[in-house]
């Protein structure tokens, strides 16, 4: 085996006897669909769940883009890359609720059922996740790990069917939570498995205490956090749907912290003395999804001819007001095996007509356009979106009646595969190309709701799969650049925008930072209230 990463002491971060814990809101744009993370692939869902409430094996650090410690101090690898092997951090505790006293600390037991649950159509808990589990099956996990095994209280091991050199880094999203094997068990033998998605338990740095849905989720420090209690207790999420109300909160300093702002509302705050904006340039892409199952959208001409009708300078100007890249394709530009030459779909309405004409629709067609009701990062303002794309398929014949569905309900139907044409996002996990293509473009895919575009080709699939058997970043990088044209030939999204991610905050907290993957992280902040 050859060592993979060196132990990481983790310090506990000790406040000082005169440190007063400071309650810490936050002002987000929507309720999750629930606290089960495995079962959804809701950004909004990962926020409130696992970025708050668990901890996976591994992490991703974003400043020097690597995998590192986390649950798992160290992992070794063999050098077919088929058998991976965990340390786990020794004294892990688990949430403390008025529903659950855990007997013992993380082990082992705990990491395998958290993915047996997931893998194993004959572990119990399989069939309970009503939603499925969209993460785990996109990313084809049940074909990649043969067994895990508890070698020993704080040692467990993943056997895989075929190298995958996204593995390690697939472990440090949402999804890979670990749970407590304990806690699932309890609820089992009293016949509530339903309550792990409502009473949920983690090992995070908080620990949840109430949601009301459409208003608020509440949380407090975990004191037992093996990293260290937090300073702000306690942590709450006040469910704020309209980006104004946001920052009115955050002016009246109801919000310490408010996420997806407005373009125009990051300008205002700038002259603010109270706040102050951060940002980073986000690893994520806004599109438009075009369900190539339902005719005439199966047809590539009317695919090529949507992307082309679109006017997208003027989309970008109007809904970002230029704080966002345009989109040439899946890809953000700051991926590396993003494909620079790629010709793109100019803003050319004649050409569109003749694609239309060839398609045999010339007098064009009735579609459905489905939008969010309220704002968000990759979709600042739906709204006038929807009406701009709506305006533009009219001047080819394309007639299409916007549909306003609420997130949880739309993120549900979408992945059913009941949408036309859908506003949609898609924010990258690990830093990894392959994060865009498995969950978005594989045909397994297709199966578990999270490829939008509905569209499963072999060929397509092949350089997917042939681009995670190998390492070398040269091989995959020309593997990848081959699908990127196959989806952009094939028109399967009208890509928008990569946005610049903002936040806004009161000026004296400290000690918070804005992730390209829209992840968040409210275990280092302090601040004076």
């Amino acid at each position: 085996m050859r060592l993979a990463a060196l132990p990481l002491l983790l310090a506990p971060l000790l406040l000082s006897p005169l440190a007063h814990a400071a309650a810490l809101s936050v002002c987000t744009e929507a309720s999750p669909e629930g606290f089960d993370v495995v079962q959804y692939n809701s950004l909004t869902t990962t926020n409130a769940t696992a970025d708050v409430l668990m901890n996976s094996l591994v992490d991703f650090d974003t400043a020097s883009g690597k995998v590192v410690p986390s649950l798992a101090d160290s992992w070794e690898v063999t050098p077919d890359g088929l058998t991976y092997v965990f340390k786990l951090h020794p004294q892990v505790k688990f949430h403390r609720t008025e529903y659950f006293s855990p007997t013992r600390d993380l082990t082992a037991e705990d990491v395998k059922f958290s993915f047996d649950r997931m893998l194993d159509p004959a572990n119990p808990w399989h069939k309970v996740a009503q939603s499925g589990f969209p993460h785990a099956q996109s990313m084809q996990l049940p074909a990649l790990i043969k067994k895990i095994d508890a070698l020993d209280p704080l040692t467990v091991r993943f056997t895989l069917d075929h190298p995958d050199s996204t593995f390690l880094p697939t472990l440090t999203m949402g999804f890979a939570s670990i749970y407590s094997a304990e806690y699932a068990d309890q609820l089992m033998k009293a016949g509530t498995p339903e309550k792990l998605n409502s009473q949920p338990i983690g090992t995070g740095p908080f620990i949840f205490t109430r949601f009301q849905k459409d208003a608020s989720i509440r949380y407090k420090a975990n004191a037992d956090y093996f990293r260290g209690k937090p300073s702000v207790d306690p942590l709450i999420f006040a469910i704020t749907p309209d980006a104004n109300v946001r920052l009115q909160k955050l002016r009246r300093n109801e919000c310490q912290i408010a996420l997806s702002p407005k373009p125009l509302d990051v300008q205002a705050a700038k002259q603010e003395p109270t706040l102050k904006v951060e940002k980073t340039d986000a690893f994520m892409t806004a599109f438009v999804g075009i369900n190539s199952q339902h005719p005439p959208l199966d047809k590539p001409e009317v695919r090529q001819a949507i992307n082309l009708a679109f006017d997208k300078a003027n989309y970008l100007k109007a809904v970002f007001e230029d704080t966002a890249e345009p989109a040439n394709g899946p890809y953000p530009p700051n991926t590396w095996s993003y494909a620079k030459n790629l010709p793109g779909y100019a803003h050319d309405v004649e050409k569109a007509r003749a694609l239309m004409a060839k398609a045999g629709l010339k007098n064009g067609f009735q579609t459905t356009l489905w939008t969010r009701p309220s704002g968000s990062l990759l979709n600042p303002n739906p709204s006038l979106g929807a009406q701009l794309l709506q305006s533009d398929l009219a001047e080819i014949g394309i007639q299409a009646e916007i549909r306003v569905i609420e997130w949880g309900e739309l993120i549900r139907r979408a992945k059913a595969g009941e949408h036309d044409l859908l506003f949609m996002g898609w924010a990258g996990d690990n830093g990894d190309p392959d994060n865009f293509l498995t969950p978005q473009f594989s045909c397994a895919a297709v199966k578990s709701g999270t490829n939008f575009a509905r569209y499963c080709n072999q060929d397509l699939d092949k350089l997917i799969s042939a681009g995670k058997t190998t390492s070398e970043q040269g091989v995959r990088t020309k593997l990848y650049e081959q699908a990127q044209t196959q989806i952009q030939q094939q028109a399967l999204w009208l890509p928008l925008a990569h946005p610049t991610a903002f936040a806004l905050t009161r000026k004296d907290v400290k000690g918070y930072a804005v992730s390209p993957f829209g992840r968040q992280d409210y275990s280092k902040i302090s601040f004076k209230p």
